[in-house]
């Protein structure tokens, strides 16, 4: 650092997730799921392009069909926040192993960031850091259009 200012390098360097936070707002999140049929409560935090960090948790029906998992309850948020660019999610669950997030939501997620830094955490204060692109390696992508 010349002068008080960082190096061209660091400025580069992107931000490390501040995975304490984030563990703590996806596992707050999970509080709030409605999940009276399966009883497995999921909460996510995401962090958007911007630095904010977005809550979500799953929200079950009895047409099991219209169920919204967690990880696709906060990345819509976003969106309808003006959101499109994310660095990372933690995602919360009672599973031990922390469980991963399901195909479908591994699709969605692969729409906006197949480079997502992921977070698994579960409430006895297990921990797995992976990449969306290691849990989906071979995403459907509609001919012409990269996000």
């Amino acid at each position: 650092m010349a002068g008080g200012r960082p190096s061209r390098a660091a400025a580069k360097r992107p931000k490390q997730p501040d995975w304490d936070h984030l563990a703590a707002a996806a596992l707050t999140a999970r509080r709030a799921a409605y999940a009276p049929y399966s009883r497995f409560k999921v909460g996510a935090a995401l962090v958007t392009e911007d630095g904010a960090v977005v809550p979500g948790c799953n929200v079950e029906n009895a047409s099991f069909g219209l169920c919204i998992c967690a990880e696709r309850n906060v990345i819509t948020t976003a969106v309808a926040l003006g959101q499109t660019r994310f660095s990372a999610m933690a995602i919360a669950t009672g599973a031990s192993p922390p469980a991963p997030p399901c195909g479908m939501c591994l699709q969605f997620m692969a729409e906006f960031c197949l480079d997502l830094e992921l977070l698994l955490v579960n409430d006895q204060g297990e921990r797995r850091t992976t990449r969306l692109s290691k849990l989906i390696q071979q995403p459907f992508r509609w001919k012409g259009i990269q996000p």
